[in-house]
């Protein structure tokens, strides 16, 4: 039989915790209350972790403790917890207690505040205040920074533009006496408020619009076609045989077309130079263009601060782009009808076809402005179209944007048109504010109900003889207008200064030419046979210029044909 486990007697401690001091009367009076020896005592508080008594099942590591011969021996080596970590001396430090780094975190040093000031010492520790401060400061010198970056690459790019040498529209010859320079600052400040005009005549026919172009995107684009059996009319004043016979009624004082009006009204925004022929008869002033006129084309980037190639062989050169452009807009401006014969018809014919011509559709509408009491302007208006709208025919003027290469523009029309058609027009209206602004002067002149914008761009950037139609857009022009801070008071205002001074003028042949350096125009006195027989389509340097014998130029100028009318077609 297994004798039980004595506990033996457990002194008690009046006096406070722990067992009390061991005595020699004690140990005399009370035998079993002797405390077992080499038992060793850790004092503790409240606080304090307790740990085990005894442990046999441990396993020992350090070797004097299971010999024999050790200095308290293996029967007292499972009270010995001198290297347990339940128990601890009172002098050493808890092995597991850390101490907690009060030290501030490393400050980066190529973070944005310390990016210049790495080899700089670290700086006290500053307020709120005094932080945002030196905040606000970084963010002006940044901004200050990006703002000369960006002026100074303007000022390259409008160098660049500068050096492109624009040409002038015309050759200025030396016996052509200049009579008045005209700073564009001065437009920007006029104003006439014009009465609504009133229609004299209508003649041409019209076709239909067709609704189902405004449903194409740049996923379901529509090749662009060539209309080459259609004939487009780009007639002067003076050959109008509409506009003489007004004149010969004196049914006005200052007779013009829609295209040389809106040329005057955009002047301000004009970059390439133009020129525009003034004929001042009796009390009367034709406004004139040259045969092959810049006003035939449409300009491309004329606005842009990305400069164009100067060769005139490159595709994408100023010219090349205008051409291009005055093609695209013609075949655009007929694609985008209903082919079925079916036209609106006005009171007269065509003032310019010849009997059996199939004509492009084109209406042209005689509208007479009162400027004041004894002068009133007459021009030739041209729509495209027309289209039924709540049982009401509305008048439509028909224009196309061309896209030639993504990298100049910097916006690719497949991508953005369909979620982003604002900042394509946007970019347009920045590239291209001259020509957006006469189409819109054009459409106000003749009163047309919507003008609708298409997009066009090239198959491929390397390819400018096939086109494709991404997307067509309607426009009412008055809204168009305010959208592109377009002032018609102000473009009136253009007119009627510039016939006031023409009408001071004595009579002859006079050219007001766009100056291609300057935002300025000037007003020459030419000769009465300037522009009749010795054009040509652009000037050619001074070196390569041949004038020809005195007699050469006395016989071309007695065998000159007269202007026939058919010699306009294009």
């Amino acid at each position: 039989m297994v004798s039980g486990f004595e506990i033996g007697a457990v002194p008690f401690n009046p006096d406070g915790w722990g067992p009390p001091d061991a005595t020699a009367t004690d140990a005399a009076t009370r035998p079993n209350s002797a405390l077992p020896p080499h038992v060793p005592f850790v004092s503790f508080s409240r606080s304090d972790k307790l740990g085990r008594i005894a442990d046999w099942t441990r396993t020992f590591t350090n070797p004097n403790a299971a010999r024999p011969n050790s200095k308290h021996g293996a029967s007292d080596s499972v009270f010995d917890f001198t290297a347990d970590d339940s128990f601890h001396a009172a002098a050493d430090n808890d092995s597991s207690f850390r101490l907690v780094d009060g030290k501030p975190p490393p400050r980066p040093k190529f973070g944005p505040k310390w990016r210049f000031n790495q080899h700089r010492p670290q700086l006290p520790q500053r307020r709120d205040e005094e932080v945002e401060a030196r905040k606000r400061e970084a963010e002006k010198e940044r901004a200050r920074r990006d703002r000369l970056y960006n002026l100074n690459r303007s000022s390259q790019n409008q160098q660049r533009r500068e050096a492109a040498a624009f040409r002038s529209s015309v050759d200025i010859q030396p016996e052509w006496n200049m009579l008045d320079q005209i700073p564009f600052s001065t437009f920007t400040k006029l104003s006439f408020t014009a009465p609504e005009p009133e229609d004299l005549l209508l003649c041409g026919a019209l076709e239909f619009y067709d609704r189902s172009f405004d449903r194409i995107t740049p996923k379901n684009e529509r090749r662009l076609e060539r209309f080459k059996n259609r004939n487009f009319y780009k007639v002067t004043t003076t050959d109008d045989p509409v506009i003489r016979r007004l004149a010969n009624e004196d049914k006005a004082t200052v007779f013009a077309t829609d295209a040389i009006l809106a040329t005057l009204m955009c002047a301000p925004r004009s970059v390439y130079s133009w020129d525009i022929v003034i004929q001042r008869v009796g009390n009367k002033l034709f406004f004139d263009k040259r045969d092959g006129s810049q006003l035939d084309l449409l300009s491309v980037h004329e606005t842009s601060q990305e400069p164009l190639p100067e060769a005139k062989d490159d595709i994408n050169s100023a010219y090349s782009l205008s051409v291009e452009a005055a093609l695209i807009n013609q075949n655009f401006s007929q694609q985008v009808l209903v082919r079925d014969r079916n036209k609106v018809t006005f009171d007269e014919p065509h003032p310019f076809a010849s009997e059996g011509d199939e004509v492009a559709s084109v209406g042209y509408r005689y509208r007479r402005w009162k400027l004041n009491e004894d002068i009133y302007l007459i021009a030739r208006c041209e729509v495209q179209s027309i289209a039924e709208v709540n049982n009401q025919r509305s008048f439509l003027t028909l224009n196309a944007l061309n896209e030639f290469d993504p990298k100049y523009s910097g916006v690719d029309w497949r991508q953005k048109l369909e979620a982003q058609r604002g900042a394509v027009l946007a970019t347009e209206l920045k590239n291209n504010a001259n020509k957006l602004a006469k189409w819109t002067a054009q459409a106000l002149l003749a009163s047309a109900d919507l003008m609708k914008l298409g997009y066009v761009s090239r198959v491929h950037p390397r390819d400018h003889f096939n086109h494709v139609i991404l997307a067509v857009n309607g426009y009412k022009p008055r809204e168009f207008a305010a959208q592109i801070n377009l002032n018609t008071s102000n473009m009136w205002g253009i007119v009627k200064s510039i016939v006031d001074l023409c009408m001071k003028l004595n009579e002859g042949k006079y050219v007001l030419v766009k100056d291609p350096s300057k935002p300025q125009v000037r007003i020459y006195e030419v000769p009465a046979d300037a522009f009749e027989n010795d054009y040509v389509e652009e000037p050619l340097p001074e070196e390569e210029q041949v004038k020809p014998p005195e007699e050469d130029a006395e016989n071309a100028e007695a065998n000159g044909t007269t202007n026939d009318v058919e010699d306009k077609k294009n």
